[in-house]
């Protein structure tokens, strides 16, 4: 079963995952237990135990697995559980190992279960001796009759050793030996929580009636429940597929119904919404005895027709669709758009005007594409894609039919269906097209490797297409030469392209209008900061609407060139709020990238961890590799090096496969900052270098610092002070406090004044990147060290080692501790172990009723049950070792 996360947690299951917390806390403690979740297919059994898998933190895992073809095959699950601790046989008494080796197969004679039981427990005993186990059993119900005998055995006798045992069967196959021990049933899902799933899966967009329907349908069953309608509800039901067994058992008994019950059902199922007074206003248009044919498909248990229509479950409302013959669908769908109001849902009616259709049809293609932004409203750019689609199915004349594909290819790419837009693009390849048409095919080719996240590809592609409008559209060639940059830095691999697009831009014909964002980078490159920012200004605020509304990775490098934050956190918020009312995975996953990066410069480990964990569940969730750049700038601003140095060879790896040959530039600044918080300056400064080396583009900015601090540690003033000129150019240009103070520090380690040191201190007072205020104190306070002024140099290291520890700025913070300890005073050490251990949700629930909110206001605001927030409390408590709401406030877990 597929896993049901959100935020980084199961939904609607606090209890059962605190169940299990506590169970394998308390093995790895010594004390052994065991639980067994029971449930109906669907409920979240295997979700759980992959839950306790993920979670049980130096815990050894062995696995078995009930299945219904070795049900007669003695001892089969209890020997794929020991299979794995068999190394441990030969430390068994001789009786111990007769036993198991009968049990197993190698030994002759019959196996005596009352022996094999004591000899199992020895194994289990021996093996978590060197390591805590956890034991997992799935499917129990199907677990053969002497294997479930010993592992009952096992888990009523393990209470005095480090092993925990977890059983996950539906009800009726518990029985005997399992029904004593300790259990835990799983119910559906309350529709808060099943809502907030639905809300979870953020790469698909859910019309509201759709989805209340679909909550009805799904009774609470979480894998009901993630058999989401795309689109809205906008995308036919695939007819072609093979149906799954389940589904096949509810056709068969649709198909022994009569006709008209039939035909009521597939008008149910056409209707994506459930909404009854469409079903009755189409039964009548069809001619169906609607009040007859409704009580029999109600007796069959198969869908209830009340005030909204639902399905027993999603796959009968699949099977209803299947029954019924491709023209009796088309039929229904005719019906449905007869009946249906032009006026407030003229998608809807569009929407089932194509589906009846069965030939080419000019005037319903135009009005599918007509209506499709209006579709995006209720399914996200899925339903767009959906209907562009189909419009260009339904269009008879060929140029029509070639700009709806490429239309639709865009909206399928934008909804991260990448490999069905590249089945579309191949339909029209072999088209006859003008240029225009050929440089659009390219930039979809190009976007398309973007969408894999596939490195350079996808800016050769858009290179390719500005050189064929060159001369037929210079406007048009400039933008494709943007669409290169937003395309290279879109995958944070900007190496070589920047270079690239400004030799052609020099080259091409100069905008028709004001000065662009290529004139602005050229000015950069060729007369400076101080000539090109104003221009970069202009062009970010944007005349009409702010550039990140069109190009929104290009929008975040230039707030960076100006030294920016509080304009790329205004950036990251539009691409998190456009994403998900949009369904785009591409701008949602963009924005969550720049959230974790973002984050990670302020000093906000939990928001970029969440951001990270997010971003990763996206990209599975559209079958593309998660990127990895924001994870590698996490971990060197904490000075993780394990965790960094096998991040840099992950992306050096990506890096050769892609064709780029080497990392980019903020991977070398991530490299700068991991260094030099570890005080390895000339590892830090050669990695310095070779981000400097690649050009003028953020974060190249962000390396200068790095660059200044290693090559004065390293005695290399001259190059210090180089970079230190780069610095101050950018800075001053800029004029933001980050810059300006960041700038400060890194001119007080050059000339070794304190004034310059003051002046960093206080500008970056009114930066939001406490990382570089904590850098700036621990740097003024190593120089006061160093001339012996240990009283002033304690305050500012004091205040360094808290502002760093509180931003997760671990190999800063220890250089901090190290200094203190340097002028006789021990750092304070701030414990980040309980904070870890709380979730990314129970550290939020914490903070709020630490100022004071109830369960009732904090479930409001947070759109949980308050059963569901007083569920986490308790798993707060515990992991805290406290027993009242009052005690969390001023906690030191909660300023972390």
């Amino acid at each position: 079963m597929r896993t049901v996360h959100f935020s980084g947690r199961l939904v609607g299951r606090q209890e059962e995952t605190g169940r299990l917390a506590g169970l394998t806390a308390a093995a790895r403690a010594g004390r052994g237990g065991a639980l067994v979740l029971t449930g109906e297919p669907g409920t979240g059994k295997s979700a759980l135990l992959d839950h306790a898998r993920r979670t049980a933190d130096g815990m050894r895992l062995v696995r078995a697995c009930g299945s219904r073809f070795e049900k007669e095959l003695p001892f089969a699950a209890l020997h794929q559980l020991c299979l794995p601790m068999l190394g441990h046989l030969s430390e068994l008494p001789a009786q111990h190992r007769d036993a198991l080796r009968s049990a197993f197969g190698p030994a002759p004679g019959a196996p005596d279960v009352s022996r094999v039981g004591p000899a199992a427990l020895d194994l289990l005993s021996r093996a978590a001796r060197a390591q805590p186990l956890l034991c997992l059993i799935d499917d129990a119900h199907w677990l053969d009759s002497a294997s479930s005998h010993v592992l009952a055995f096992l888990a009523r006798r393990i209470a005095g050793e480090p092993v925990a045992m977890v059983f996950a069967a539906r009800p009726a196959g518990v029985a005997g030996e399992l029904t004593g021990l300790p259990g835990l049933s799983l119910s559906g899902l309350s529709d808060t929580d099943a809502r907030m799933l639905l809300a979870s899966l953020s790469h698909t967009a859910v019309d509201d009636q759709v989805r209340r329907r679909l909550v009805l349908e799904a009774r609470g069953n979480p894998l009901a429940l993630l058999e989401v309608p795309s689109a809205g509800g906008y995308a036919p039901l695939d007819t072609s597929s093979v149906p799954s067994p389940t589904e096949r058992g509810h056709r068969s008994r649709i198909e022994a119904l009569p006709a008209a019950v039939r035909l009521l059902l597939t008008v149910a199922s056409a209707d994506p919404t459930g909404d009854a007074a469409l079903l009755w206003a189409a039964a009548r248009h069809l001619g169906i005895d609607a009040t007859a044919s409704a009580a029999a498909a109600t007796a069959t248990g198969l869908a209830e027709f009340a005030t909204q229509v639902r399905f027993c479950h999603p796959l009968a409302r699949s099977a209803a669709y299947r029954a019924a013959a491709p023209g009796e669908r088309r039929r229904v769908h005719g019906a449905l758009a007869a009946v249906t109001d032009p006026a407030t849902d003229p998608d809807r009616r569009a929407w089932h005007r194509a589906q009846a259709a069965s030939s080419p049809d000019a005037d319903v293609a135009a009005e599918l594409e007509r209506h499709a932004p209006r579709a995006q409203t209720r399914g996200g750019t899925a339903a767009t894609a959906a209907f562009l689609e189909r419009a260009a199915a339904l269009s008879p004349d060929t140029a029509e039919r070639t700009a709806r594909t490429l239309a639709a290819v865009r909206a399928h790419i934008d909804a991260g269906m990448g490999e069905r837009a590249r089945q579309l693009l191949a339909t029209v390849e072999d088209t006859a097209m003008d240029r225009h048409r050929l440089a659009r095919v390219d930039v979809l080719r190009g976007q398309l490797a973007l969408l894999r996240q596939s490195g350079g590809s996808g800016t050769v592609f858009a290179l390719r297409a500005a050189r064929r409008l060159a001369e037929v559209d210079p406007e048009g060639s400039r933008a494709h030469l943007l669409d290169a940059l937003e395309m290279s830095l879109s995958t944070g691999r900007v190496t070589g392209a920047l270079d690239v697009v400004l030799a052609a831009a020099r080259t091409a014909a100069p905008a028709p209008r004001s000065p662009d964002a290529l004139d602005a980078f050229v000015r950069l490159t060729t007369e400076g900061p101080r000539a090109a920012y104003p221009l970069l200004r202009r062009v970010l605020d944007g005349e009409d609407a702010p550039m990140w509304t069109r190009r929104p990775a290009l929008a975040v490098v230039l707030a960076s060139e100006l030294w920016d934050p509080h304009t790329h956190t205004e950036i990251t918020e539009w691409l998190m709020k456009t994403g998900r009312a949009s369904g785009s995975p591409l701008l949602l996953r963009l924005g969550l990238v720049r959230t974790a990066t973002g984050s990670a410069l302020s000093g906000d480990l939990g928001r970029a961890q969440a951001a990270i964990a997010e971003e990763e569940a996206v990209a599975h969730a559209v079958g593309g590799p998660p990127v990895t750049y924001h994870r590698l700038q996490l971990a060197a601003m904490r000075g993780r090096r394990d965790e960094a140095v096998a991040l840099f060879e992950a992306v050096g790896a990506a890096a050769r496969a892609d064709g780029t040959g080497q990392p980019d530039t903020d991977v070398h600044w991530a490299a700068a900052v991991l260094h030099n918080g570890l005080g390895e300056y000339p590892a830090a400064l050669a990695a310095a270098r070779r981000a400097v080396s690649h050009g003028g583009l953020q974060p190249a900015g962000l390396v200068l610092p790095e660059l200044v601090e290693a090559a004065v540690r390293c005695g290399e003033h001259a190059a210090a002070a180089a970079a230190l000129e780069q610095l101050t150019e950018s800075t001053g240009a800029g004029g933001t406090s980050s810059g300006l103070g960041i700038a400060a520090y890194a001119r007080a380690l050059v000339t070794g004044r304190e004034e310059h040191y003051l002046e960093a201190v206080e500008h970056l007072e009114k930066s939001p990147l406490a990382p570089y205020r904590g850098r700036a104190r621990l740097l003024y306070g190593e120089w006061l060290r160093r001339r012996g002024r240990r009283r002033d140099s304690r305050a500012q290291l004091r205040a360094a080692h808290e502002l760093l520890s509180a931003a997760g700025a671990e190999a800063f913070a220890r250089r901090a501790a190290d200094e203190l300890r340097a002028t006789g005073e021990r750092a304070q050490s701030r414990s980040r172990a309980a904070a870890d251990r709380l979730t990314e949700q129970e550290t939020h629930i914490s903070r709020l009723v630490s100022t004071g909110a109830t369960s009732k206001e904090i479930a409001a605001r947070l759109h949980l049950s308050p059963r569901t927030v007083d569920a986490h409390l308790r798993n707060i408590f515990r992991k805290l070792g406290i027993t009242s709401r009052r005690q969390l406030t001023g906690h030191p877990a909660l300023d972390v």
